[in-house]
This record gives structure tokens, C-alpha cells and sequence, in this order.
């Protein structure tokens, strides 16, 4: 047998037996009867070095924030009692010290992770409060196209956030949920009852439509167009019919209206272009009528008036795109007669005339009494009073001047 290897930590005897060096002595770790002793002592220092790449690995990954407390305390008791009877030969003993190192860093992220957990619970009871206050929201609203898919969002978002203690997780649970239903019960009774609606316009549509298509063939122009545009309150009083047909039902009846319009609006057409002759007389009316602007003979204006405006109706109608401009010019010339016309009566008025005159006899009369009091008023000095007479003699005076030039309007 060759001679024994000598290790720090450990050795192997004549007969084969390897010991580790403890804290406590000597310990036999294993046998390697007739065997080479550098074998045995490789053997027993290689698993030493597996146990002590076991703890390196666990400080790393404790240092790193790869493991988590519970499973780093987990790895430290395994190691731990793996040491206690190791077949390893190397320095046990400052494998143990350094899996105690490890405690107190396992502690404080125990603690660290308790602050976090206990802060995303918080957080998550804010944002299930809030889910529960929106869910009840749109369960006490009527967004009946999108608020189902809104619901169904706050419920993945639900899903997504941690628990809370079950008496506070099943609370808000609960209003969640509820709303959920209130809403749901309320869609599902909304939409019935719009089914019925809409069923009960669709009668009304079709009864429509049969009015609609029997006045298509109507030559009434006036009394039918009137007609159709009460079919047309009606139908839009009537609401939505079912999907599925409301386009169709809308045809049909825009499909009335047209084949009436269509045959009003050529009608139309055919009369404008019999009555563009009536409007070129009404030009040559119009262009005599003008030349009486601006009245300055006010009895032959309306002479002539008498007879343009007879032969105006006689003229006839004119197509309805010129009616505004031609009664609009012919309306002007007679508002100019009439005003004309007003102007010479205001004037030669018998009743505002002998208004006028009882006026000026009373301003007059009015004068002279206020003349004979400041005449007093002086012949005794009283010098105010006759300051206040002076100024009402003068006013008086003006409305005289007045009145002789209104009088002078009615002659």
C-alpha cells in the first residue's frame, strides 16, 4: 500500500478507514479496505466540495433574489442535515457557520416580502372596491350596447389581482357579482322589451306602406306631398323595426315616395315650361312698372298701377324658380304707390289739420296770459318771478313754432 495523503481535514489509516477532524474530534466518514488512500481521500474531499458549491449556490442565489425565504430556509435545513453526518472530509464546520450567515438575510426578505405582500393586498383591495363601485355603475345604467364587455373587463381585471382575507375578498365579491346580475337581468329585460317594440313597429311599418304605395299613383300634387309627409312623422314615431328588416321595410316606403315625387317633379318640369311664356310677359309688365320709380305724380302712378296690376293676374303663373324674384319686384313698385298714396293723406288729414289748429289757438292763448303776467311781474320788480315767466314764455313759444309748421305739412 503506498504511503497516506495527508489532508487538514481529515485522513486514512492503515486498515483503510477515513476520518474527518470535527469541532468534537475525530469521525469516521466510510472504508477503503485494500484500496489506494489518495482515491479514498479524493472521493470523501470531492463530496466537500459538492456540499460547499450546495451552500455557494444557495448564497448566491439568496443575494440575488432568486429564491424565496420559505424555499431558501428549506435549502439551508437540507444542507444542514446533510452535514450533520457528511461522508465529506474538508472544513464541515464552516459550512454550518456560513448556513447560519444565511439566517438572518432569509429573515429580513421574509420581512421584506411580508411589507410587499401586505401593500399589493392594499393594492388590491383598492382596485377591487373600485371594480365593485364601476361594476355597480353600469348596473345602475343603461349602456346596454357596451357594458357587458365592460364588465367582462373588471372581471379579468379581478382575476388578475391577489386575494384578500376571505371576509373582505367575499364582501366585494359579492357586490361585484351582484351587479353583474342586476345588469344583466336588466339587459336581458331591456332587449325584451325592445323585441316587442320592435315587433309592434314592424305592423305599423307595413300598414304604412300599403298607404304609402296606394297615394304613389296620386296626381293631387299639393294634399298628397302633405299626406306623405305625414307618413313620414308616423313612421319615424313608430321607432325601429326588427333588424333583419327594418332596411327592407324603409325601402319599399322610400320606394312610394320616390315614384310619386319623380312623377311630381315632371309635372312640375312640363308646367314650368309652359309657364316661362307667362313669365316673359310679366318681364315686359315689370320693365313698364319700373319706369314709374320714383313716384313723383302720385294720381297717375296709381292710374297706371290699376291697369298694370290687372294684366299682371292676367299674365298668369310663372315657373316656381322665378316667383320670388318677379313678385318680389312687382310687390315693390305697389309698396311705393301705397306709401306714396299714405304720405299725401298724413298730409291732408281734415282731423290731424284741426287738431293742428286747436293747438296753435290754445299755445297762443296760453302766450298771452304768460305776456300780461310778466308784464306785472316787471312793473314790480319781483325780477324772479319774472326770470321763471320770461323762461316759460319762451318755451311756449317754441311749441308754438311747432305746431305752425305741422299745420304747415296738412295744407
Amino acid at each position: 500500500m503506498s504511503s497516506a495523503p495527508t489532508n487538514p481535514w481529515g485522513r486514512v489509516d492503515d486498515d483503510g478507514n477515513v476520518y474527518v477532524k470535527t469541532t468534537d474530534g475525530e469521525r469516521l466518514i466510510g472504508q477503503w479496505p485494500g484500496g489506494d488512500p489518495a482515491e479514498a481521500m479524493s472521493l470523501y474531499v470531492r463530496r466537500f466540495e459538492g456540499l460547499e458549491t450546495e451552500v455557494g449556490l444557495l448564497e448566491a442565489r439568496l443575494k440575488g433574489g432568486t429564491v424565496s425565504p420559505d424555499d431558501a430556509a428549506k435549502a439551508v435545513t437540507k444542507v444542514r442535515n446533510q452535514l450533520v453526518d457528511a461522508q465529506a472530509m474538508g472544513d464541515l464546520a464552516s459550512l454550518v457557520t456560513r448556513l447560519d450567515a444565511l439566517q438572518p438575510a432569509i429573515d429580513a426578505q421574509r420581512e421584506q416580502r411580508k411589507v410587499e405582500r401586505a401593500a399589493k393586498v392594499a393594492e388590491a383591495q383598492t382596485a377591487k372596491t373600485r371594480i365593485a363601485e364601476d361594476a355597480e355603475k353600469i348596473a345602475a345604467g343603461n349602456d346596454w350596447k357596451s357594458g357587458a364587455d365592460k364588465l367582462r373587463a373588471l372581471l379579468d381585471e379581478w382575476k388578475a389581482l391577489p386575494r384578500l382575507s376571505k371576509s373582505a375578498d367575499d364582501e366585494l365579491w359579492h357586490r361585484f357579482s351582484s351587479a353583474r346580475t342586476t345588469y344583466t337581468r336588466r339587459r336581458k329585460s331591456h332587449f325584451g322589451e325592445q323585441s316587442t317594440l320592435r315587433d309592434a313597429a314592424k305592423v305599423v311599418k307595413e300598414k304604412l306602406i300599403v298607404e304609402a304605395e296606394a297615394l304613389s299613383t296620386s296626381t293631387e300634387w299639393g294634399p298628397t306631398a302633405g299626406k306623405y309627409r305625414d307618413l313620414m312623422t308616423e313612421w319615424k314615431k313608430a321607432g325601429s323595426a326588427p333588424r333583419n328588416v327594418e332596411d327592407k321595410l324603409w325601402k319599399r316606403f322610400r320606394a312610394a315616395q320616390d315614384a310619386f315625387f319623380t312623377a311630381r317633379d315632371e309635372a312640375n318640369s312640363a308646367l314650368d315650361a309652359e309657364y316661362e311664356v307667362n313669365a316673359e310677359k310679366k318681364i315686359e309688365i315689370l320693365a313698364e312698372a319700373e319706369k314709374l320709380l320714383p313716384i313723383t305724380n302720385v294720381d297717375a302712378a296709381r292710374k297706371a298701377w290699376l291697369d298694370i296690376a290687372d294684366r299682371w293676374e292676367a299674365a298668369g303663373k310663372v315657373p316656381r324658380g322665378r316667383i320670388s324674384e318677379l313678385e318680389g319686384r312687382i310687390r315693390k313698385v305697389e309698396q311705393a304707390i301705397k306709401d306714396a298714396t299714405d304720405s299725401i293723406w298724413k298730409k291732408t288729414d281734415p282731423e290731424k289739420s284741426a287738431r293742428a289748429d286747436d293747438m296753435i289757438g290754445k299755445l297762443q292763448r296760453a302766450i298771452d296770459e304768460v305776456q300780461d303776467k310778466l308784464t306785472v311781474a316787471e312793473a314790480k320788480g319781483d325780477a324772479k318771478k319774472a326770470k321763471d315767466l320770461q323762461k316759460d314764455l319762451e318755451s311756449k313759444q317754441a311749441f308754438l313754432e311747432m305746431a305752425k309748421k305741422a299745420q304747415a305739412d296738412f295744407s
